[in-house]
């Protein structure tokens, strides 16, 4: 399988990724910030067509988050998601951490996803040292 890695992503491609993977639509104008304002982004390409994605947004220094960590389907289990992984961790390696430095790095595990996570060094939480990672969903009415 020759998979192409990239960093470029169109609006329609990232939809296309997340509803697929069933996180939802997301509307083109929000779709199109969230790229816009991405730290870093890792592509999957398979014969011309996106097959996955891994998003690294944050402040730019102290706090990172690795975000829409994708493989479509019928490509999972083929280690490609841990090239995406790999390629984002080696970007905030060499761009945020600088020596004598500590960053923190956030990411939030689909359940029954968290293993492929602690490969990479994260905690699951809560433990004896942190609580539960916690979120919420906002809507204008």
């Amino acid at each position: 399988m020759d998979i192409i890695f990239g960093n470029k992503i169109t609006v329609d491609e990232f939809i296309f990724l997340r509803k697929t993977v069933g996180w939802g639509e997301m509307d083109l104008k929000l779709a199109s910030k969230t790229i816009e304002n991405a730290l870093f982004i890792v592509t999957a390409i398979f014969e011309g067509k996106i097959i996955g994605l891994t998003r690294v947004s944050g402040d730019g220094g102290y706090t990172v988050l690795i975000q829409d960590v994708i493989v479509l389907p019928d490509y999972q289990n083929r280690g490609i998601g841990k090239i995406l992984m790999s390629k984002a961790m080696e970007f905030i390696k060499e761009t945020y951490i600088e020596k004598d430095q500590n960053i923190f790095i956030n990411l939030m595990s689909a359940k029954g996803r968290e293993s492929f996570y602690e490969k990479y060094g994260f905690e699951n939480r809560p433990n004896e040292k942190y609580g539960s990672g916690m979120s919420q969903w906002i809507k204008k009415e």
